[in-house]
């Protein structure tokens, strides 16, 4: 029905134009073509910039289900200590032991230990490295420093810096001296009475050797030396003067 009616319409518009005399007439629209198909998807697009993070949402109902855990936070300060535990009840006696004297095992590594020390003492006086006079082993670093740095040198190795209580004592602390060719200070000093000397433990000394005329430092030479021919002097503390510490023999 449609077509006859486009294909009527056509036949009046060309009747119309020869009346007319019109070189050239408009022409009509044509019948409207197949719609055509549709192309293939387009490839999509790059991501868009992340977005600002939204507003937390509201508070789900009591009872619901609990979210994931978040992330670990930081470490905490650490806390005020607690209040001390009572005491706990005191344990039950053990069984007697064995008397050193009669434990076997223990006597053997004494033993050794003995020996083991005499044969070191023994190379060190062979070295020239210890001198043994009556109960003490005398020994020097071969510094020679001011008086507070030696006596705290012999301190840190078990002994004292060496103050000799009679001549044998004194004759061994000159052997050291001359083979050094070395002043040396002695575990004596002055104290608050100019010309009143005392051992470091304060009692006062019961044995000198002092050179003639000495001590002549009426308070101002509070330290004592040894000379190269076993004589004392009195000496200022912070000159440098060669280290030698003694040990009790056990």
């Amino acid at each position: 029905m449609f077509e006859k009616q486009s294909l009527l319409l056509l036949i009046a518009i060309s009747l119309t134009c020869k009346a007319q005399q019109i070189d050239k007439c408009a022409g009509i629209p044509g019948l409207p073509g197949t719609p055509g198909v549709n192309g293939v998807p387009g490839r999509d697009g790059r991501d868009g910039i992340k977005g600002n993070t939204g507003l937390p949402g509201p508070q789900g109902p009591p009872g619901g289900s609990p979210g994931l855990p978040g992330r670990d936070g930081l470490t905490g300060p650490i806390g005020v200590p607690g209040l001390p535990g009572l005491k706990g009840d005191k344990g039950d006696i053990g069984p007697p032991g064995i008397p050193a004297l009669l434990d076997l095992k223990l006597q053997q590594f004494l033993d050794k230990i003995i020996n083991r020390i005499t044969r070191l003492e023994g190379v060190l006086r062979l070295e020239g490295k210890i001198l043994e006079v009556g109960d003490k082993i005398l020994a020097t670093n071969g510094k020679e420093v001011d008086f507070e740095t030696s006596k705290a040198s012999c301190k840190n190795v078990g002994g004292k810096i060496v103050t000799p209580l009679n001549e044998a004592e004194n004759n061994a602390v000159l052997n050291i001296v001359k083979d050094r060719n070395r002043y040396t200070y002695l575990g004596i000093k002055e104290g608050q009475t100019p010309g009143e000397f005392h051992y470091l433990d304060g009692t006062p000394v019961n044995y000198t050797h002092w050179r003639r005329n000495e001590p002549s430092g009426k308070g101002k030479e509070n330290c004592v030396e040894m000379y190269t021919d076993g004589q004392w002097n009195d000496k200022a503390c912070n000159q440098y003067r060669l280290t030698i510490c003694e040990f009790e023999v056990l």
